[in-house]
């Protein structure tokens, strides 16, 4: 059931439960979820944390339908992605979902506008309103870099370029995984506040996986794992804020 935020209805974006996955080596079974109940609403900024080997790539990867659970159920606005075929499941992930990975896996022969506009071309849209370009570059601090190329950008102007092309089709949600894990702190700070610039302003759901708490304390709520298990919720600022017209 969504929880009413003032006086806003917020939907459930990410629904998983009694969620699990089992990796087989040679003749080992080991357990990265061990059981993983979790709900993310409309416009909320969740950060996941843990060591490393916790689940958390695992569960980040789950999500984005780019693994198939061993047990249990994940669902995207509704729909399984475990009852749905290759096929259905990349195109909610062309539509649904933006990534953002450490490796920031930019075209090295277009420029910083070739790549988001590549992205806009092949990806649908979650929201009906895209973003102009010009616009998300200019919260993004990248206005005169639309003409460069990734090896004329530095690891956080990449970085920022990859943020860019994951949402400029406004997806339902952005899943990022260690965004800041290659950068430098002064590059991090600047990644992880336009991430929560983009969930304030915009009102764009982000799931954030990290092991940095100076990362995890940008999100509104934070979900502590170990052992393949969500442990607690450390933190809840849920706010609503009605993102910018115009």
């Amino acid at each position: 059931m969504s929880k009413t935020i003032g006086m806003t209805q917020k939907r459930d974006i990410v629904v998983t439960e009694n969620l699990q996955m089992i990796y087989t080596v040679g003749r080992v079974e080991v357990p990265a979820l061990r059981g993983v109940d979790m709900t993310v609403k409309e416009g909320e900024f969740v950060a996941v944390m843990g060591p490393s080997g916790c689940g958390k790539s695992t569960l980040l990867h789950l999500l984005g339908g780019l693994l198939v659970p061993s047990a249990g159920r994940v669902c995207i606005e509704g729909v399984d992605l475990a009852s749905v075929g290759d096929a259905a499941r990349t195109e909610l992930r062309r539509k649904k979902i933006g990534f953002v990975f450490q490796r920031y896996n930019l075209l090295p022969t277009l420029t910083a506008e070739g790549n988001i506009e590549l992205a806009r071309r092949i990806h649908g849209n979650g929201h009906g309103a895209k973003l102009d370009v010009r616009d998300i570059l200019g919260l993004l601090g990248l206005e005169r870099k639309l003409g460069h190329k990734p090896s004329e950008m530095s690891g956080g102007e990449q970085q920022r370029v990859a943020l860019a092309r994951a949402v400029i089709n406004r997806p339902s949600i952005l899943l990022a995984d260690e965004p800041t894990g290659n950068l430098d702190s002064e590059n991090s700070q600047m990644v992880l506040q336009m991430l929560q610039d983009l969930n304030r302003k915009y009102l764009q759901t982000i799931v954030m996986i990290t092991h940095d708490p100076d990362a995890a304390s940008m999100a509104s709520r934070i979900l502590e794992m170990r052992d393949g298990r969500i442990l607690n919720r450390v933190k809840n600022l849920y706010y609503a804020i009605e993102p910018t017209r115009g």
